[in-house]
């Protein structure tokens, strides 16, 4: 079987970016937003969104399950305040779970939260719990820098966090560390922000014990790690000089990364230096690049591809980065698997 970690619904219909554009044009205004109503979405319409897009390059590339998110840079914490984030997750989270009751063999959720810049993490336990417990998620993507390129609040290790971490570790979830759009004209938001945040926040994460409090919380870093793989030699360097323990003793029982690196070199390199047992397979799709590498013939996105033909790598290393690892990392995942009717 061949597990998807990282999916977003980037292909919702066309309502639920309506009703973003109404909530976003009602900010300030009291009584706009007390006359907002949730969109009208049908099945048919989600059917038709997840058929022809997610649905079809499952099919067509040979992946099974897709765990599966609202799309990163809609989330857009840095828009509004905690109730214009708390709306919008709670319905964003809420599609994901339609498209999951819809496609229940297919995709497993993942939610938004309702993060906010200054706004303590701890607001965000409520709809974790709503979407682990009620809903059958597996997972959540954390925003390291709800301010959206501006990086105001404090780094992932500071004690800040360690509300909504005491709830990961309870609920038996990890958290992807993914950030959203970016509002800082000096960082585009996929080529440039998304890779700055993954490269960062494993930064911040070596230079703290966040692991000795909390021995079994997990992380996945996405987009490959980052700057990370091609700069373990800096990271370790880096690590010695504050002497700090070994990345792998440090870190990697608690990180990790997954195979959304968009060219077989990449994947090579990711492959060499970081253990097999923390690599997750992943595509993004719908994503970030969706064109055709005029250099292979074949899409950029199909991942599936490089891990098949990445150099060193044995079948039951493959088979660890397509299943094995998804299931030791999501602790829910193959409980959910079992009542979603995914064998």
């Amino acid at each position: 079987m061949i597990i998807d970690c990282h999916g977003h619904y980037t292909t919702a219909p066309q309502p639920l970016d309506e009703f973003r554009a109404q909530q976003v044009a009602a900010l300030g205004d009291a009584a706009r937003t007390a006359a907002l109503t949730m969109p009208s979405i049908s099945d048919d319409a989600i059917r038709a969104s997840i058929e022809g897009a997610q649905l079809r390059i499952q099919r067509e590339r040979g992946t099974d399950v897709t765990i599966f998110s609202p799309r990163a840079s809609g989330m857009a914490h840095h828009i509004g305040d905690a109730v214009t984030s708390e709306v919008w997750s709670r319905l964003c989270n809420d599609m994901i779970h339609r498209v999951c009751t819809l496609f229940p063999r297919n995709f497993i959720g993942v939610c938004q939260l309702p993060q906010s810049p200054g706004v303590a993490p701890a607001n965000c336990i409520a709809e974790l719990e709503r979407c682990v417990t009620q809903l059958g998620f597996v997972g959540c993507n954390l925003n390291p820098d709800p301010s959206g390129g501006y990086w105001t609040d404090p780094p992932l290790i500071d004690r800040w966090w360690y509300p909504l971490y005491e709830k990961l570790v309870e609920l038996d979830v990890p958290a992807m560390i993914h950030v959203s759009a970016s509002c800082n004209p000096n960082f585009h938001t996929t080529g440039g922000h998304y890779i700055c945040g993954d490269t960062t926040a494993f930064m911040q994460l070596i230079t703290a014990d966040l692991f000795k409090d909390f021995p079994t919380l997990k992380f996945i870093i996405p987009h490959g790690g980052g700057a990370v793989p091609y700069h373990w030699g800096r990271y370790r360097g880096l690590a010695q000089d504050m002497k700090r323990p070994p990345l792998p003793e440090l870190l990697l029982k608690n990180v990790f990364f997954d195979t959304c690196v968009y060219h077989q070199p990449g994947t090579d390199l990711l492959a060499k230096v970081i253990p097999v047992e923390n690599i997750l397979f992943a595509s993004e799709v719908v994503g970030a690049v969706r064109g055709i590498d005029p250099e292979t013939g074949h899409y950029f996105d199909d991942t599936k591809r490089y891990i098949e033909a990445a150099a060193g790598l044995t079948e039951a290393d493959r088979r660890k980065i397509y299943e094995g690892n998804a299931r030791h990392v999501y602790g829910r995942l193959t409980a959910q698997m079992a009542k979603q009717g995914i064998g």
